[in-house]
């Protein structure tokens, strides 16, 4: 099956689910999505591998893979309210010529299964993830984790271990929620659009998204971007929003045991995720490489695509 993809948001129709052997198709290279912006330094075309397969509790994932399947994996984590479009500039990057590139619509978010009560228990998220290693066979992935995504990769930790894991990058990241600590971490532009991000009233859900969505980068973006980016975090019901960010957990303990290589990556203009949170991070972990972004907000990897790839790519050379 041939499916022809494009910068909208709206689903595919669904691949069946399967535990451990994914659907796949193929996506044609040449109708591939593109930087709204042309900010990819890489123009060939790149052949996209679609895979639905369930997660924990039954619940359907949406999986995208790039580059040399035989290459060392790479795997992207999202944040809260995104979807797997945030990591465009790295599959169109020379960094789909060496490594294989993963990206998941976590649950509740893009064109995974969006469902009530299934995401305050951190369990959840980890099967998840194990899922998808387990399915695409990962060999010992690289996990670079954005924003929320790094919650998700502390509750795999906790549950599964390290003993798959190549090395973490985390990028503008957060490892704990819900405490007087964890608030203290989140910038006061994002805490002061909490009620807007939790409704279910359209017309409000969608001016507060709008406002949200301004805070993602410190560099300008094109109108195009913004509408992009702007879709699929309309994608994520006001349900998944207020469970998520309802969420309280730890994981200082998680990091403490860590071994593997870590990057921690932060742009200190952040305005959702303070630059403290990447050096709590980092304190937890005294082997730690620490990549600050002077002028760069919460997305590096979008902003300074081309800094943050060869720094990924040479933290990478670490892993393996």
């Amino acid at each position: 099956m041939v499916e022809t993809p494009s910068l909208s948001v709206y689903p595919p129709s669904p691949a069946a689910p399967s535990p451990y052997a994914p659907a796949v198709t193929v996506l044609e290279p040449s109708s591939a999505p593109r930087d709204p912006e042309g900010g990819s330094p890489f123009s060939e075309p790149v052949a996209f591998r679609v895979h639905g397969l369930e997660g924990a509790d039954g619940v359907s994932l949406r999986v995208y893979d790039a580059g040399d399947v035989y290459g060392p994996p790479l795997l992207f984590l999202h944040g809260f309210s995104q979807c797997h479009l945030a990591w465009q500039r790295q599959f169109y990057s020379a960094l789909s010529l060496g490594f294989r590139l993963v990206a998941l619509d976590l649950r509740g978010h893009g064109h995974s299964g969006k469902p009530h009560g299934a995401y305050d228990d951190g369990r959840l998220w980890a099967e998840d993830l194990h899922a998808v290693i387990s399915a695409l066979e990962l060999e010992r992935p690289l996990l670079v984790a954005w924003s929320y995504g790094a919650m998700v990769v502390a509750d795999y930790l906790r549950h599964y271990g390290q003993e798959r894991v190549a090395g973490v990058n985390f990028v503008s990241a957060m490892v704990k929620g819900g405490s007087e600590e964890a608030f203290g971490l989140l910038s006061p532009e994002l805490l002061s659009l909490i009620p807007g991000l939790f409704t279910q009233e359209d017309a409000v859900s969608r001016a507060t998204l709008e406002r949200f969505v301004s805070l993602l980068h410190h560099q300008p973006v094109t109108p195009e971007t913004r509408r992009l980016v702007l879709a699929y975090n309309e994608l994520v019901p006001g349900h998944v929003r207020e469970a998520i960010g309802s969420r309280a957990a730890d994981n200082d303990d998680v990091l403490r045991r860590l071994s593997v290589p870590v990057l921690v990556s932060h742009g200190m203009e952040d305005r959702v995720i303070r630059p403290a949170s990447g050096q709590h991070i980092a304190s937890l972990l005294p082997d730690a490489k620490v990549s600050l972004y002077p002028g760069i907000g919460h997305s590096p990897f979008w902003e300074d695509s081309r800094r943050f790839n060869r720094e990924l790519a040479a933290f990478a050379a670490r892993c393996w």
